[in-house]
């Protein structure tokens, strides 16, 4: 991948307050015509650090302890808008909302719980192994098997699968997430999470489709970058439903949990 004049392209431009464009460095993986949801979420939580750097004290001692995006319909590569609102306020506790509008339709909404952050290093602890460092991890090509502009965008070092829906990757991108901006290290790490329903793939998608209508990310710690680390496992359901299941990583080890709920459906015949 090129770090060249690609370092200095972007997923989204911006157009005014809250308003974005997308570049094809957004485009998705099952249609040219949408945006992959990973850098969809990933401007979503750049707007929530945007308007938590804009208030009065900032985020007020406060980190996103989860962040759950539901899908309402197609995200089309079109210009949208952010707005994000506080549900519930609290020195300790908040709830934030932000919401993605395209064509005066809501699409994407996410809620961000943000919870205090103390001092309990002396009780962290984890069961969860790291993951390879990126070096130690081959290449993968993860354009051979996706389209879109945004997988092309992204560099990923996988472990070589030993059976269909279970792997671990490391994926990084040179391309800012809005041209001009520097994002938080939570929302550039996010950028890149939804990417782990392609990474351990259950059946070839030529032949399946199995996009998430959610993610959820539960967070222990805040990840720090530059690479997002996926140890994923996918399972299908007997009845067209399906789970992505993914123990998150930065480099110095676990930070969370995502999930992500699939529709499976065999790809209609031409």
């Amino acid at each position: 991948m090129s770090t060249g004049a690609a370092a200095r392209e972007s997923y989204y431009e911006r157009t005014g307050a809250g308003r974005f464009k997308p570049t094809a460095h957004a485009g998705g993986a099952w249609s040219p015509g949408e945006q992959h949801f990973s850098p969809v979420a990933g401007l979503m939580a750049h707007e929530i650090e945007r308007y938590l750097a804009g208030r009065p004290g900032g985020a007020g001692g406060l980190v996103v302890g989860r962040i759950g995006y539901d899908i309402l319909g197609r995200i089309a590569l079109d210009e949208c808008e952010v707005s994000v609102e506080t549900v519930r306020p609290g020195r300790t506790i908040e709830l934030l909302e932000a919401t993605l509008v395209i064509g005066g339709r809501a699409v994407v909404r996410a809620r961000a719980w943000l919870l205090a952050s103390l001092d309990t290093s002396s009780v962290a602890d984890s069961p969860r192994e790291p993951m390879p460092a990126p070096d130690e991890l081959p290449r993968w090509e993860m354009d051979g098997q996706w389209d879109g502009g945004y997988i092309a965008s992204i560099e990923v070092r996988r472990t070589p699968p030993v059976r269909r829906g279970r792997t671990a990757a490391w994926l990084s991108t040179p391309l800012a997430l809005v041209a001009g901006e520097e994002s938080g290290a939570l929302a550039s790490y996010i950028t890149l999470v939804d990417t782990a329903n392609g990474i351990a793939v259950q059946q070839d998608p030529a032949e399946w489709m199995f996009p998430n209508v959610d993610l959820t990310i539960h967070l222990h710690r805040q990840p720090e970058g530059p690479w997002t680390g996926l140890d994923t496992t996918v399972t299908f359901g007997p009845t067209g439903q399906g789970l992505t299941s993914t123990v998150l990583h930065d480099i110095h080890g676990p930070v969370g949990q995502a999930e992500q709920i699939l529709t499976v459906r065999p790809q209609p015949r031409a």
